[in-house]
């Protein structure tokens, strides 16, 4: 079975969460959340979730996709913790690395969008300067980096996580089932 962890830190955005979390699940991926700031995270507009494992438990070698939802201050709240060297070494291990929103600031600083394409909240570039930002995507992929642009976008993306770990397949019958298409 694949695996996937979504990192959640206080000022996480829920949207960008959630519909990772809830496709993925739907399409047989075994998800767990990721408590970066404790086990219990709040959200940007004050959701509280309980983390499955706390996230000096994660390692690279453990799951096949590493999710950084957005929000703010929960992009920095990852930024700035032990998230990035994770990314770093999951990436290295040719492993799916993806953020949305703000947090591809995270996959910045990790290393991993040097030579990238990828799109994130507009006016949020600056955080990221090593890829190759694509202002008019919703969602980019570009080899292993899977990004998206915003709370608009976590459906799409969430998708595209889910046809790189199960196939178009899977995918197209949970969209299809959700009425996303």
């Amino acid at each position: 079975m694949k695996k996937a962890v979504v990192f959640l830190a206080d000022g996480f955005e829920e949207v960008e969460a959630f519909a990772p979390v809830d496709i993925l699940r739907r399409g047989g991926v075994d998800v767990t959340i990721a408590g970066v700031t404790g086990m219990q995270i709040v959200s940007s507009h004050n959701v509280k979730v309980m983390a499955d494992k706390d996230v000096k438990e994660i390692k690279a070698d453990d799951y096949d996709a590493f999710i950084c939802p957005g929000g703010m201050p929960g992009a920095v709240n990852l930024k700035d913790s032990i998230v990035t060297d994770i990314i770093k070494e999951a990436y290295g291990k040719d492993k799916i690395v993806s953020a949305i929103c703000a947090a591809p600031m995270v996959l910045d600083k990790a290393g991993v969008l040097a030579d990238k394409d990828f799109t994130m909240y507009p006016g949020m570039q600056s955080y990221a300067p090593s890829g190759s930002y694509k202002s008019n995507e919703f969602v980019v992929q570009d080899g292993r980096v899977i990004t998206g642009a915003g709370p608009a976008a976590a459906f799409e993306y969430a998708f595209k996580l889910l046809a790189e770990l199960q196939g178009e397949e899977i995918s197209s019958q949970i969209a299809e089932g959700m009425l996303f298409k």
